[in-house]
């Protein structure tokens, strides 16, 4: 499949900016965060130790880690926490990745069955040193848990591979639910968002993992506030229904420190609001736009758009 670059309108954007919402200051009342110090985090983050296991919940800290921990649902960070790659925008520590555990799907499996997982959301950081950038502990991952506790869907946010189509095959062949595979950003800032990747990469995993498993729902996100305009976010989400994704995640960009890139505004509920409804009727199926949305927030009602069936089989591809 031949994915078609989007050319870029650099009149100046349409959309009133709300120039009274930028990043001077405090932050926005909507972007406070509720304690994560509950019963069932702690419960959660104990097992989590106990197991050697990573979140991204923690390495990346997210803003929802003490909602989505208290009802017991947590996003596994597979192959280490430490990437490869150099994203301005990311808390997950750059450098040389230790030895990859070929244990820990086996220990992944057995907490989820622990818990009782109805759904379970697997990412990872960027293995770009590995033959196949880490599909193979993705795709083990999935295929015990579906072995230990059948009735789970999964969700797999996944690294682009670089762009290795055998990769995303291996995945893909164990069928999880949701394929999930963010931009992040529009294509004018990758350079400096998104260094190591691709735009035009990123759209091609989306229609890849479709054309693999027509079955499967695709999904990606961005992050807003970095420097884009309103009209660059719209053609970014006409790429994506492009290529047939079906959900969009839209949230507001934070600064992890004062290392990484910084928050250039702030966007007002209503305009999150107003992505969501435009979203919607450009034909993603499920559109979460907020300020405090990020990947993984309300991925287990997603995963009920699936139409497939139960029972777990090998994909023919």
């Amino acid at each position: 499949m031949t994915i078609t670059p989007i050319e870029l309108d650099p009149s100046p954007p349409r959309h009133n900016w709300h120039e009274e919402q930028l990043t001077k200051g405090r932050r926005p009342e909507w972007l406070r965060v509720r304690s994560s110090d509950s019963p069932e985090y702690q419960r959660l983050h104990g097992l989590m130790r106990n197991h050697s296991l990573n979140t991204v919940c923690e390495e990346a800290g997210c803003p929802n880690i003490g909602e989505c921990w208290g009802r017991g649902t947590a996003t596994f960070l597979l192959l280490g926490d430490t990437c490869t790659r150099s994203c301005g925008f990311c808390k997950i520590k750059t450098g040389k990745p230790p030895k990859t555990d070929i244990l820990e799907p086996l220990r992944v499996a057995r907490t989820v069955q622990m818990m009782n997982l109805q759904h379970v959301v697997l990412t990872s950081v960027n293995r770009d040193e590995l033959p196949d950038g880490g599909a193979f502990i993705f795709a083990a991952t999935i295929r015990k848990i579906h072995e230990f506790t059948p009735q789970c869907t999964i969700e797999v946010l996944i690294p682009d591979f670089q762009g290795d189509a055998a990769a995303l095959q291996t995945v893909m062949r164990e069928r999880p639910e949701i394929l999930n595979h963010n931009t992040e950003t529009v294509p004018r800032l990758y350079h400096r968002v998104r260094p190591q990747a691709i735009y035009e990469r990123s759209l091609q995993v989306l229609a890849r993992a479709k054309e693999m498993d027509p079955e499967a729902l695709t999904k990606s996100g961005l992050m807003l506030g970095l420097g884009e305009n309103w009209d660059e976010v719209i053609e970014v989400m006409e790429g994506l229904r492009s290529v047939d994704a079906d959900i969009l995640t839209l949230g507001q960009y934070l600064q992890p420190s004062r290392f990484h890139l910084p928050i250039e505004r702030y966007y007002t509920p209503a305009e999150f609001e107003e992505l969501r409804v435009i979203g919607e009727e450009m034909g993603f199926r499920w559109v979460e736009s907020g300020p405090l949305v990020r990947s993984s927030y309300h991925a287990d009602g997603q995963a009920r758009l699936t139409r497939r069936a139960p029972i777990q089989m090998a994909l023919k591809i």
